[in-house]
């Protein structure tokens, strides 16, 4: 991997982890259903009328738009409603490589190693460890709906690998727009006209800059690079990075919300990237360090 789509990732996984700050912002001054249905319509509208839909089929599109925006993003900000706080969110949303790695198993036929599967248990060792020094301020229902949220993650990234070779930011594009449809109406239903009143009255320059964020950092740069690098990139590969958000998340956390840094934080981190280097350069620096039986034709000329 050149050393250049390794910052690419770094960069979308810290543009991620940041996101759940400004997400619990925005969420604090617009409803869920809304702020998806506002997220989805500015990062589509005016781009699709100067960007083309993806060579794709159009069901592949609207999947793509229905699973991993619509439906992903519609629990994410439920499940935040409900009680979630953005340090647990970002760990949780984490399990999606888990997911991705069993769909990419089950559905592509892309096997893990056993270096991948190793090292993403020592990264889960960390996750539990911070899931288990976590205050109680969270709610089943939001924790149900946050890994929900992960699954349909984990199945979205299995629709980008099977769009090779088409325009990465159309597909966000497109996809943000046939979310837009189905989350409008879902908002309108379950919301109803009032609470978008509500919004519009108490919204402040904090939740229209968080909303923005949201918009055109998390969805544009972070999902047309990602999808972009899933689509060169085995799943396995890739995807162990987004260990890294909660990294991120928490110490966004700390700075902006004031969290007090503790030192199982340091260990579930430390855990965390330990487990992501078994996974990308174990098996190579293991296959280093292993003496080479010499060739057996090799052998017989020496004899």
């Amino acid at each position: 991997m050149p050393i250049s789509h390794f910052f690419l990732i770094i960069l979308v996984v810290a543009i991620w982890g940041f996101n759940f700050i400004f997400v619990k912002f925005a969420l604090q001054e617009i409803s869920p259903l809304l702020l998806c249905a506002i997220r989805f319509l500015l990062a589509s509208v005016p781009a699709i009328f100067f960007i083309k839909p993806p060579a794709a089929p159009f069901r592949i599109i609207a999947t793509y738009g229905l699973l991993m925006f619509a439906l992903q993003f519609a629990l994410l900000f439920l499940g935040m409603r409900e009680g979630m706080p953005p340090g647990l969110t970002s760990l949780l949303m984490q399990v999606q490589v888990f997911f991705s790695m069993f769909f990419a198993a089950i559905f592509a036929g892309e096997m893990p190693s056993l270096w991948q599967i190793t090292g993403a248990l020592i990264s889960f060792s960390g996750i539990g460890l911070v899931a288990f020094h976590l205050d109680k301020n969270g709610s089943f229902l939001g924790f149900i709906l946050i890994i929900a949220a992960a699954a349909t993650w984990g199945l979205g990234n299995l629709i980008t690998k099977k769009v090779h070779h088409i325009n990465m930011v159309a597909l966000v594009v497109w996809g943000s727009f046939v979310a837009f449809l189905p989350m409008t109406l879902l908002s309108i239903f379950f919301e109803g006209i009032p609470s978008w009143i509500h919004s519009y009255h108490h919204v402040s320059i904090l939740g229209v800059s968080s909303t923005l964020y949201i918009v055109y950092a998390s969805t544009w740069v972070g999902y047309g690079v990602w999808n972009w690098l899933i689509s060169r990139y085995p799943v396995p590969t890739i995807v162990p990075f987004t260990l890294l958000v909660p990294v991120f998340g928490i110490l966004s956390a700390m700075v902006v919300l004031g969290e007090p840094f503790k030192s199982w934080k340091l260990t579930a981190g430390l855990l965390v990237i330990s487990g992501l280097c078994i996974n990308l350069f174990g098996a190579r620096f293991f296959a280093k360090k292993l003496p080479q039986k010499p060739h057996f034709c090799e052998e017989n000329k020496t004899n």
